[in-house]
């Protein structure tokens, strides 16, 4: 398995480095970045062949996807431009997401078959994730955008070996070949090399090392690869592969968070910050680290390169995990892991326990009369799902990337029984429809109530919302909903579940690839056809293309049609679309104590993701 490259200069600890003859600075967020924009010219084009095949394949009837692609592919706004988000859950979102990403890849074995979708993953320009499907989006890229079934069947036997919980470290033989106590100890010691260089540390250092060992094909869990160093890879420079963009939320330690008033951050290949009109700046990625100072480095002030270490950016969208570490001393694990848990939590001290720390703030100093945080050195980050926006749609809704549809998996754990019932799209409507501006010009589709969404059964199959554009204000992206469902598999595990065997995690990959295809179209025959009337949405409006027959048909079936019903529903507890799968073992044997522990420290935080 091929991977990104190691290119921080000094490991896992950030480095001072001569600047470039052109210093960074920090831009603000009316527009893309240059870096953005010339990437986006190549691939736009690159998407145009596998749109072309993948609609053919479908066959929409009565409608030449191949001529409708040649009459248009010369201004390509014109056609299609695609994002794919991945929801945060775990481990549970991990798979499942990887289960829709496999779905969508054609170069995974049968994608391009009938009644499959493979060659949607090559169509699409962007592909976000948080949290659990965070570390799905960030473990492909950093090994080089490999397949989700490369990552299954590894032959080194290193990346996604979830049999060994994340606090029992690899399994020793693999190419990592530490025993338990050298897996603390190989992460101690780099987190405190952070530390002694003059960096803040946080939990979050400890969980994205622990992270980088399960998700990264590298020895010692790859403690030189950068996120920036994705931007290096020979497929995504040429934009063979989407946009990579994970969302984490600002957050002061013990500060509340509400949906309305968060701002989010994204990380991409290139850079770091946000569109949220209180900071509204970016910041060269690979620079991260450096103190700025009102968007500038003072002169004689030093670069820092290798703070953005691939393992802590996974590890920020994915903070609320910190809680898992922080319980761990509750419960039955081994006493060395409660030695090291115990030594993280008295150095840190708790009042930054579930946190990450990113200081020195870049932007410090940075729109001072709206940016909040402008005044204070640190910038600290959380969960990009402690929002409720447990999708990251964020970075998608955005004006100046034009996205037209939006497939939204979501594995959230929203009921009792841990299936999604669309909070987080509840969520991200209501910040658009925020009157203080957050939301600074985008543009969301309406949606129900979570009851609603029970109670209808928008979350026991696809939705597709905002299907008549002129329903909004500004158009805003077309949004294909992909809830978790049982349709071979009960993938319905707790965000917390530590450990899965290799059956139960191909199980539930498995199921999330029939959940994506609709047990590859025979729960619904049309679903594949109904996919492509989806994608083709907004651009037979501004092609002013008559919309087929087929797609009218498909549209009465799967858009939100505007009905509720608010009652509160009956305990939700779906049963099998398909024929279900018998896995052997327990897939839960290490972690039921952890969890238990877990879910008592989450309710004190009020967040379910």
């Amino acid at each position: 398995m091929p991977r990104a490259l190691p290119n921080a200069p000094n490991g896992y600890t950030p480095e001072n480095v001569d600047c470039p003859s052109n210093r960074p600075t920090i831009r603000d967020a009316r527009d893309l970045s240059d870096s953005e924009k010339s990437w986006l010219k190549i691939r736009l084009g690159k998407t145009i062949d596998p749109m072309r095949d993948l609609l053919q394949r479908i066959s929409i009837p009565n409608f030449n996807a191949q001529k409708y692609i040649e009459d248009n592919g010369r201004n390509r706004s014109a056609l299609p431009n695609i994002g794919i988000a991945m929801s945060g859950g775990g481990y549970r979102a991990l798979l499942n997401g990887a289960g829709a990403i496999a779905a969508f890849d054609s170069r995974e074995a049968n994608a391009t078959s009938a009644g499959h979708l493979g060659g949607l993953l090559q169509s699409a320009t962007y592909l976000s994730g948080l949290s659990g499907g965070g570390w799905l989006v960030g473990s492909l890229f950093v090994n080089n955008f490999t397949t989700v079934s490369s990552s299954l069947n590894d032959p080194s036997h290193t990346v996604w070996q979830f049999d060994h919980s994340i606090v029992e470290g690899p399994d020793k033989g693999s190419i990592q070949l530490l025993d338990t106590a050298s897996y603390f100890k190989t992460i101690e010691d780099q987190v405190s090399d952070k530390r002694d260089a003059g960096f803040n540390r946080s939990v979050t250092d400890y969980w994205g090392r622990a992270l980088s060992f399960q998700l990264i094909n590298a020895t010692d869990g790859g403690p030189s690869y950068t996120w920036s160093s994705i931007a290096l890879e020979t497929n995504f420079a040429q934009a063979d592969t989407p946009f990579p963009v994970l969302v984490a939320d600002e957050r002061a330690p013990g500060e509340l968070l509400f949906s309305a008033n968060t701002t989010i951050f994204e990380f991409n290949p290139f850079e770091f910050g946000t569109w949220d009109p209180d900071t509204f700046g970016f910041v060269p990625l690979e620079f991260l680290g450096s103190k700025f100072s009102g968007g500038k480095l003072a002169p004689g002030v030093p670069c820092v390169r290798g703070f953005d270490n691939a393992g802590y950016i996974m590890g920020t969208s994915s903070s609320l995990f910190n809680q898992f570490l922080l319980n761990l001393n509750t419960t039955s694990i081994p006493n060395l892991a409660k030695t090291f848990i115990s030594k993280i939590l008295t150095a840190i001290g708790q009042d930054n326990n579930d946190i990450a720390d990113y200081s020195p703030n870049p932007f410090y100093g940075y729109h001072n009369s709206t940016n909040r945080n402008a005044q204070s050195s640190r910038l600290t980050l959380v969960d990009g799902g402690e929002d409720l926006q447990n999708i990251p749609l964020h970075p998608l809704i955005q004006p100046t990337r034009h996205v037209d549809v939006i497939f939204a998996v979501d594995s959230s754990a929203d009921t009792d029984n841990f299936w999604p019932n669309g909070t987080s799209l509840v969520a991200t409507y209501q910040r658009n429809l925020n009157s203080t501006g957050i939301g600074n010009g985008t543009s969301f589709p309406a949606v129900p109530d979570t009851n609603t969404f029970v109670n209808l059964g928008l979350n026991t199959r696809p939705t597709f919302f905002g299907c008549n554009s002129s329903n909004t204000s500004s158009i805003s992206p077309l949004i294909v909903y992909i809830p978790n469902a049982p349709y071979i598999f009960q993938s319905n595990f707790s965000t917390f579940t530590a450990s899965y065997n290799t059956t139960a995690r191909n199980a539930m990959v498995r199921n999330g690839y029939e959940g994506a295809t609709m047990g590859n179209a025979t729960v619904d025959p049309q679903w594949p056809v109904c996919v492509g009337c989806a994608i083709l949405s907004r651009s037979l409006e501004r092609t002013k293309t008559e919309v087929p027959e087929a797609c009218e048909r498909c549209f009465q079936r799967y858009c939100w049609d505007g009905r509720t019903n608010s009652t509160r529903p009956r305990l939700y507890e779906p049963g099998f679309k398909g024929k279900a799968v018998q896995v052997s073992g327990s897939a839960v044997s290490r972690a039921n104590a952890i969890a238990a522990a877990v879910f008592a420290a989450v309710v004190g935080l009020m967040v379910m993701v």
